[in-house]
């Protein structure tokens, strides 16, 4: 299988429903967002892949000047009506004129970035004492959810490139991410990565998760029809709702002031 970051065709479906992604995705955990303002040298704030603008307003509540870079135009549209200024580029690709920021934050996002580029971008674009800091929601699914949405998704959409047979929990599936971030970060001149972990839960019935899975990844670029008949074949699994544990990890390092 290639890379996320090879997958721009999953990287920029976001947008196919673009209100439905920014009501249904979850904000980011307030402790998160203090600690990154708090350690940031400044208040300029480079959200990449900033998709609606979930954690820009997030950032723009806690006193910073945010702006949004996004590959999608539509979910770029969307953030610029909730008051969040965003341009339309990949982040590799991204010209920043010149422009330069305290701290370049991603949401849920660095896994469609090239870990090595992406680091190296970062670096070009801070300030002395700047900080990247990427995060990123994971949680599991109860087990006989997943299940029946396995299925589910195996029957309609046979040739999925997805392996939904590990067996390992999502946060080991995601560290080989967190470790490539953590790579691309020393490569590009950051000191030593820090890794944090704010464990939360939310309860969704059964409406509402089914309307939040329409917005992941496997599900924006299959067609409307293999979307709602996963959707309708996974209802029966959900009763009338659950609660999901979630743990949202938080890779972040500061810009060694000799690369500057």
């Amino acid at each position: 299988m290639p890379t996320p970051d090879q997958q721009r065709a999953v990287a920029e479906s976001f947008g196919i429903d673009a209100a439905r992604y920014d009501r249904n995705r979850p904000s980011y955990p307030n402790d998160l967002i203090t600690r990154i303002v708090a350690g940031s040298p400044g208040p300029t704030v480079l959200d990449v892949g900033c998709g609606t603008g979930i954690a820009s307003r997030q950032f723009q509540a806690a006193g910073c000047t945010v702006l949004g870079v996004e590959p999608d135009a539509r979910m770029a549209d969307f953030a610029r009506s909730t008051g969040v200024e965003t341009e339309v580029s990949t982040f590799e690709t991204w010209d920043a004129r010149g422009r330069r920021f305290d701290t370049v934050v991603s949401g849920t996002a660095w896994h469609w970035v090239d870990p090595v580029a992406g680091a190296a971008k970062a670096a070009e674009v801070l300030n002395p004492g700047g900080q990247l800091a990427t995060f990123w929601h994971i949680f599991d699914l109860p087990e006989p959810i997943a299940v029946a949405f396995a299925e589910n998704y195996r029957r309609v959409v046979p040739d999925a490139p997805f392996d939904f047979s590990t067996g390992k929990s999502m946060i080991d599936l995601y560290q080989a991410q967190f470790d490539r971030t953590a790579d691309g970060m020393r490569q590009a001149g950051f000191d030593e990565s820090e890794d944090r972990r704010y464990p939360w839960e939310r309860h969704y019935n059964r409406d509402e998760w089914l309307d939040l899975l329409s917005t992941h990844g496997g599900m924006t670029p299959l067609t409307a029809e293999q979307r709602s008949t996963i959707l309708a074949e996974l209802a029966p699994a959900l009763g009338e709702g659950f609660t999901l544990p979630y743990v949202t990890v938080s890779v972040s390092a500061r810009l060694r002031p000799a690369t500057r």
